[in-house]
């Protein structure tokens, strides 16, 4: 036995002895077992810091988890863009966001909100914490809180998008914080922090790629472009400057990879959109980070209903389908829409590596793993390790057109970063002379629809725009009014906001009023 373990248990039967007189052994009880971390004997080395930002990007992964039968957490930002439909319809909270009727005690809606602040308060403790750590490279600590500073930034950017006025929490929080049942702050207050965590994460020392899949300084600009474009618009419609703010960010991307065509760029082809080998690479700017030893890809729900098109045989579950009208609205010719060339399929191997058949419907490819699922010829891995994008170099270039249109009109320089979406689509695309500034601006709107569909970003357009494609007149009605085509129910002024959670607002009445228009608490 050896002499430390002797020791304790020695020391442990003397304290038992004494309890049963007068004097006990005061310093052992309170003594604190070395493996009980807490934040303050956590966060004392630099390996601390490394493992407590892991945590923040783990907590990302909340988008992918389960929201009920047949559904997860992300087809909340798809089921209300009226771009796809469903052919279960056997999980009601899920119907209920393609009806447009859902409310505060929606699992999806409730799912995303504590997600979203689970990363926010992980993001807090890295950021208040790890200053504080000594001795440790001043270099790398400034990039962990860079990171640490995107991630809560994102984090907030959704939320605000999402709920309006919401908590703005900075600080790590315990019961015995003041600020435990936090108020709701001003969205103007909420886009100020978003904006500083960017800006000092931009200061950070980022490389400008990381094929690790950590933040870099191209998802950094792009996102706080990004920014600058919502601010612009609704609901605080800064204009004109916020434009331009938006413009030069992006250009600053562009421009550097112009110079730099081999570490950011457009794939070739659309495969390389989701093929393993081509992760955190060239147009993948930031993606949330897959492995089946971890967590597998979550995007199974956009695989049809029952079909045999993976190598596992039947399966998927088709509830986030492409609706008929959104799938026809492509261009004719357009490379996007073109059978396992794009972004659908609509005939697939049996059991993956089988027989062709045809599917009968179009459905999303576009996060459709080969390697895992298999192709002509060649058996699944059954391993789907495939990432999930979250900013592209496209919507870098698309960002670009669009704002700087609206400082000064079609520039040639907008004109090319638009073309080069519509290149890549084998999509002819009419002289710069041809367009207006309102012209433009509408085509660069449907090239996002077409380009970035079923990413998670539709919605967030039409909220910062108020208008929707409108699938049929291929122009843009207003946001109020629009009739979604997946359920044929129209938008109203209400869904500009998602409800708060009921459960929250039970747990903090200093969360109420409801937004407009949703059943109170």
């Amino acid at each position: 036995m050896r002499p430390t373990l002797v020791k304790h248990i020695s020391r442990a039967l003397l304290c038992g002895i004494a309890l049963t007189g007068p004097i006990g052994c005061k310093d052992f009880l309170t003594e604190q077992a070395p493996s009980n971390l807490t934040p303050t004997s956590f966060y004392t080395i630099p390996d601390h810091a490394e493992a407590a930002l892991a945590s923040v990007y783990d907590n990302l992964r909340f988008m992918g988890g389960g929201a009920g039968i047949f559904s997860s957490n992300w087809q909340l930002l798809e089921a209300l863009t009226g771009t796809s439909t469903t052919e279960t319809a056997q999980n009601s909270d899920l119907n209920n966001l393609y009806g447009l009727v859902h409310d505060g005690n929606n699992a999806h809606v409730n799912n995303y909100w504590n997600g979203l602040y689970r990363v926010i308060a992980q993001a807090n403790q890295v950021i208040d914490r790890v200053p504080g750590i000594s001795p440790m490279d001043a270099a790398q600590k400034t990039k962990i809180l860079g990171e640490a500073r995107f991630l809560r930034a994102q984090a907030y950017f959704t939320t605000v998008q999402l709920w309006g006025d919401i908590p703005l929490i900075t600080k790590p929080q315990t019961a015995a914080s003041d600020d435990f049942l936090p108020t709701r702050s001003k969205v103007e207050d909420v886009y100020k922090l978003i904006v500083e965590d960017l800006t000092t994460a931009e200061k950070a020392g980022l490389p400008w790629m990381d094929v690790s899949g950590r933040v870099n300084l191209a998802a950094v600009k792009t996102e706080l472009a990004k920014v600058y474009l919502t601010m612009a618009g609704f609901p605080l419609g800064k204009g004109a400057p916020y434009y331009k703010l938006a413009a030069d960010k992006a250009f600053e991307v562009i421009t550097y990879a112009n110079a730099n065509p081999s570490v950011i760029n457009l794939f070739t082809t659309y495969e390389d959109l989701h093929r393993e080998s081509t992760e955190n690479r060239l147009e993948h700017l930031f993606m949330l980070q897959y492995n089946t030893l971890v967590a597998g890809n979550p995007m199974d729900n956009f695989y049809p209903n029952f079909k045999p098109v993976t190598y596992n045989g039947p399966g998927g579950t088709g509830s986030s389908v492409p609706t008929p009208s959104f799938y026809n609205s492509y261009e004719k010719g357009d490379l996007r829409a073109k059978n396992q060339d794009g972004f659908f399929y609509t005939s697939y191997y049996t059991n993956g590596n089988g027989a062709p058949f045809d599917l009968g419907a179009p459905y999303v490819f576009k996060h459709f793993n080969r390697t895992a699922n298999g192709t002509a010829g060649t058996a699944g891995t059954r391993q789907n390790n495939l990432n999930v994008p979250v900013i592209r170099y496209a919507e870098t270039l698309l960002i670009y057109a669009e704002a700087q249109n609206e400082v000064g009109g079609p520039s040639q320089d907008a004109y090319n970063a638009m073309k080069r979406i519509r290149d890549r689509a084998k999509l002819e695309t009419p002289a710069l002379g041809a367009y207006t500034q309102a012209s433009f601006r509408e085509a660069v709107w449907r090239e996002r629809w077409h380009e970035l569909a079923y990413e998670q970003i539709t919605w967030f357009d039409m909220v910062r725009l108020r208008k929707v494609y409108n699938e049929t007149t291929n122009g843009f009605d207003n946001f109020v009014g629009h009739v979604n085509k997946s359920s044929n129910n129209a938008l109203q002024e209400k869904h500009l906001l998602l409800p708060l959670p009921k459960q929250e607002m039970l747990n903090n009445p200093n969360l109420r009023p409801q937004n407009p228009g949703y059943p109170g608490v």
